[in-house]
């Protein structure tokens, strides 16, 4: 778990009105990471259901994500993050979510990019937001993100809603990803002053490629197309579509 993973998780609680119970996939806690892979503390008053492949740490349900022993259409709110890229069957998995998120439901995902190798129970994958926008096409909503320059992200993000999607998910998605910037620039005051200066020093000696990568590394851009429930009154739906730039 990364901070700005946390940070995603965090600003999508605060903003959109989540349901209860929260069903985690991948929720494994690694050693030492107790005080950042621990998201249950982001859902108070919600009842949260942590499940992995594996007992341990913040699991309380053993779940293959590619085979999930889950009622359809009855998960209200679904967090799947740094988990796709260790799932072999990742399109089955995607395809499970979907399965089981309620109608009107909302999934959080993320995913890294430009990031290491690293392995349990295996890393196989490393997908671009175009990807997980198919991924999640069947979809109601359908909004992805990614943070640091365009052409290669460190993270990739997405958000997404089972039809028939609220009314108010077009306004909180604004506020959200508002939330998250503000998340962000908070964590990037927050490094290290030695980090900063040594990030200052190295960039005079690194490409024009890898300073503008350092210099993105903080900001997010996010794009996504939806159909809004609307009220009988009116249509009953519209085509939206937005993209957001988070400095």
């Amino acid at each position: 778990m990364r901070d700005n993973v946390r940070a995603f998780v965090a600003a999508a609680a605060e903003v959109f009105p989540l349901s209860g119970p929260v069903f985690e996939f991948g929720s494994y806690v690694v050693p030492g990471q107790e005080h950042i892979g621990d998201l249950r503390g982001l859902f108070p008053g919600r009842k949260y259901v942590g499940c992995d492949m594996r007992e341990g740490p913040g699991v309380d349900r053993v779940e293959d994500l590619g085979r999930l022993t889950i009622a359809d259409d009855s998960l209200p709110t679904v967090v799947c993050v740094e988990t796709l890229e260790h799932v072999f069957e990742v399109r089955r998995a995607v395809d499970e979510i979907i399965r089981v998120l309620a109608p009107g439901g909302i999934v959080m995902i993320s995913t890294p990019f430009n990031f290491y190798l690293h392995n349990y129970p295996g890393d196989y994958w490393r997908l671009t937001p175009s990807c997980l926008q198919g991924l999640l096409a069947p979809l109601g909503a359908t909004a992805v993100g990614w943070q640091g320059v365009e052409s290669f992200p460190h993270t990739v993000f997405a958000l997404g809603c089972k039809a028939p999607v609220p009314s108010w998910f077009g306004e909180r998605f604004g506020r959200f990803t508002s939330s998250f910037s503000h998340k962000l620039r908070a964590l990037e005051a927050a490094e290290p002053w030695k980090k900063k200066f040594k990030r200052r020093v190295t960039g005079l000696f690194r490409s024009k490629g890898e300073r503008r990568r350092e210099q993105s590394y903080y900001r997010s851009q996010w794009i996504g197309s939806f159909t809004v429930a609307e009220p009988a009154t009116k249509a009953r739906s519209q085509l939206t579509e937005l993209l957001a730039i988070s400095e």
